[in-house]
């Protein structure tokens, strides 16, 4: 498991996002990092109200590590300038992210497409999101 985002209210309640590289997130992992947390912050000393969630199927990505579990997967990816395309994500790393789509083809007839495989680095992505396939 690693953490996705941890955030902290004025009120001092304290969210925690997790994820897994390879498995889903289960009740019994968010139970076992509640129980780690707590033996690590003294409930006497520091009044809190902890919740420890899964990033779920259509969070955006937060961290580098998810897009690295996303390798292969197909994902809706909006850039800076509000441009959206479904791609696919060829591979990852702390920078960046290639990825795969297709685009009108230039000078081609009107529903002519071409794959475009492109290098983005993360400061050019607004969001990006899985897509989820039944």
């Amino acid at each position: 498991m690693f953490v996705i985002s941890v955030e902290i209210s004025k009120d001092n309640d304290v969210d925690v996002t997790v994820d897994a590289d390879s498995r889903d997130i289960t009740l019994d992992d968010c139970v076992g990092m509640t129980e780690f947390i707590h033996s690590k912050v003294d409930r006497d000393v520091e009044d809190y109200a902890l919740t420890i969630g899964s990033a779920g199927l259509t969070s955006p990505f937060k961290v580098p590590r998810q897009w690295r579990k996303a390798v292969g997967s197909e994902i809706w990816l909006t850039r800076l300038s509000g441009e959206r395309v479904r791609a696919t994500v060829v591979s990852a790393d702390d920078e960046g992210a290639e990825v795969s789509y297709l685009k009108k083809a230039e000078g081609k007839g009107a529903k002519a497409k071409e794959t475009v495989t492109e290098r983005l680095a993360y400061s050019e992505i607004k969001s990006a999101k899985p897509i989820i396939k039944f």
